[in-house]
């Protein structure tokens, strides 16, 4: 559904019954929102907080931020109207919890479709069980849709039985599992929340591993976590100059007739250009979405 690059490196999840927090996510500088009826409200306030989230969604004022609607699986009493409220909100993009298998996709896809949901409202499916990430190819391929994958690490870590450690080794084989799939099928993919809101340390390093793995950012639970999300999934500046640089030897090259480029003693080829030019593109995406001009080039 994609045709260009987003930036998603930091995106906050937001309690759908609380309307002082969806106001205040307008000044947050998360590259996305995901508006959550599932997790984050209690079952008494779920009807209501589906009506707030709807209206709140309609009535605009998030800028360029993506907006994505978290609804209630679809075996409850409240994820059917929940698909339905997503699909005339004007939201982004409906997130939809504890996926298992293609067909969960498709059925969300069914509802939208007969709500008059857009063409352009994506879908994203939550990886938060053993069982999703060993359908996580089938589910890929469910629907034109789909756009990207989040995972759940918390739910994911309990049903594993495994605990919660600083490297998270217990859980590399499913983020690294589900990385492959989502880069397999030109997918994005986020990384999975750090709960410890007192542990900075840990949560800069998960960030820097998560990048390092390939994660197109890291989904959220506190404001305060946000900068750090966003310059560890960004080009740093020493990044960004080596990027143009090979750009610009590369075009030289071509337009002199030469097959190869070295820079620095090192070999450039067409992957690493290619590479370079969605860097580019992403900081000149992220600058856009701060308000601000381009890094000069």
């Amino acid at each position: 559904m994609e045709t260009s690059v987003r930036p998603r490196r930091s995106i906050l999840y937001m309690p759908g019954s609380n309307p002082r927090a969806l106001e205040k996510a307008k000044s947050l500088a998360a590259d996305g929102l995901i508006f959550d009826l599932e997790d984050a409200v209690a079952p008494d306030s779920k009807v209501e907080a589906r009506r707030l989230v709807e209206a709140t969604v309609a009535a605009g004022g998030y800028g360029r931020r993506e907006i994505l609607v978290r609804v209630n699986g679809l075996g409850t009493s409240w994820g059917h109207d929940d698909v339905v409220a997503a699909a005339r909100s004007g939201a982004d993009g409906l997130i939809l919890p504890k996926v298992e298998s293609a067909d969960m996709l498709r059925q969300a896809e069914s509802i939208l479709d007969e709500a008059g949901a857009p063409a352009s409202l994506a879908l994203w499916a939550m990886m938060e069980t053993p069982r999703g990430v060993l359908t996580a190819e089938a589910i890929a391929q469910a629907t034109p849709r789909l756009v990207g994958l989040i995972m759940g690490t918390s739910d994911l870590a309990k049903d594993l039985q495994c605990a919660h450690t600083r490297d998270r080794l217990p859980l590399l084989h499913a983020l690294g599992h589900c990385l492959l799939v989502a880069r397999a099928y030109g997918l994005a993919i986020l990384d999975g929340v750090h709960l410890d809101l007192a542990d900075d340390d840990g949560f800069a390093a998960a960030c820097r591993q998560g990048r390092e793995m390939g994660f197109d950012g890291k989904t959220l639970i506190h404001p305060k976590t946000i900068a750090v999300a966003n310059q560890a999934f960004a080009p740093g500046p020493d990044e960004l100059a080596w990027s143009k640089r090979i750009i610009t030897a590369h075009e030289e090259a071509v337009a002199a007739g030469r097959g190869v480029v070295v820079v620095d003693g090192r070999l450039v080829e067409n992957l690493h250009v290619a590479a370079a030019r969605r860097q580019v593109a992403l900081a000149e995406q992220i600058a856009v979405l701060a308000g601000e001009q381009p890094p000069p080039g």
